[in-house]
């Protein structure tokens, strides 16, 4: 019996059917398989083998222009990707026809069920949600013919054309409305750095007007203050010059008296600074002479 041999790559695993009836499920490597040449097959019946492989990889399944009206009846046109992985081979192969199309009609199902059951706002602003709803919806589904959905997402949103011009309008208006926002920020922001500033400025103006009046009272304080000192100075020179014009006045009051002599040069030195002046009068008084005692003479 002649015999020959397949390979199968860790990518894929291969159902092994003996006469139509599964054996084994082969893991990645190389596998003899009997066979009998045709003109064998007329003298002995030999059992025949079938090897099905089935790739394991993560792959991509497009659900394509699906028309859905959403919960607040606005028709729209929705693409859907989803990733999905065969996990059990053996469920893949028997449980349905076709896993590809019957995860195809499931993730189509559920994805109509979530989107009419959203508003056009919540699609455009969640898309989040209907990836949630489709995995909470076919997941136990698909698991049962041995398929694991990885993640569903919306690929494409189409809308109809008076729908696009509106949505291009409430996207402008929403940037103008973003800008003007941002606009109106930047200018408060402005005014309250500008206020600060203003503010600092006043409280630095007040402290400099402050500094400087503390600095003039006591300028005013120490120029009274030496200028008392000052005058208390004046005072003590002055008192001490006329101390010592008394004491020589006393000095001289004793020579007087001492030496009579001398009070007489004095009073002769001045009766001549008097003869010097032609207005001045000189008093003589005589004992005895005329009614007052005195005799005038120019």
């Amino acid at each position: 019996m002649a015999t020959r041999e397949i390979i199968i790559k860790d990518t894929h695993r291969g159902l092994k059917y003996q006469d139509g009836v599964l054996v084994s499920v082969l893991e990645a490597g190389r596998y003899p398989i009997p066979y009998t040449p045709r003109w064998l097959r007329l003298f002995r019946r030999q059992p025949q083998v079938e090897i099905v492989l089935v790739d394991m990889r993560e792959r991509d399944l497009t659900i394509k222009g699906q028309e859905i009206l959403t919960a607040d009846k606005v028709a729209i046109r929705v693409s859907i990707i989803v990733q999905f992985q065969v996990t059990d081979p053996r469920a893949a192969i028997h449980r349905v026809e076709n896993y590809e199309d019957r995860l195809y009609s499931d993730v189509q199902l559920a994805a109509r069920r979530s989107l009419a059951s959203m508003t056009l706002e919540e699609i455009l602003t969640n898309r989040n949600k209907l990836s949630e709803d489709i995995l909470s919806d076919v997941k136990d589904a698909a698991g049962g013919y041995g398929v694991s959905i990885k993640r569903a997402d919306v690929k494409d949103l189409i809308f109809p054309g008076n729908l696009q011009d509106i949505m291009n309008r409430v996207l402008t208006a929403e940037r103008l409305s973003e800008a003007q926002l941002v606009e109106a920020r930047t200018r408060a922001e402005t005014q309250r750095i500008e206020a600060e500033a203003r503010r600092e400025i006043q409280r630095l103006e007040a402290q400099a007007q402050a500094e400087s009046q503390r600095i003039q009272i006591e300028a005013a304080a120490e120029t009274k203050r030496r200028a008392a000192q000052s005058e208390s100075e004046i005072i003590a020179i002055q008192t001490e010059a006329e101390i010592r014009e008394l004491r020589e006045r006393e000095k001289a009051a004793d020579a007087y008296e001492s030496h009579p002599a001398l009070l007489r040069l004095v009073e002769l030195e001045t009766l001549r600074d008097l003869a010097r002046n032609a207005n001045a009068r000189i008093y003589v008084q005589f004992d005895g002479a005329g009614k007052n005692g005195m005799d005038e003479k120019d």
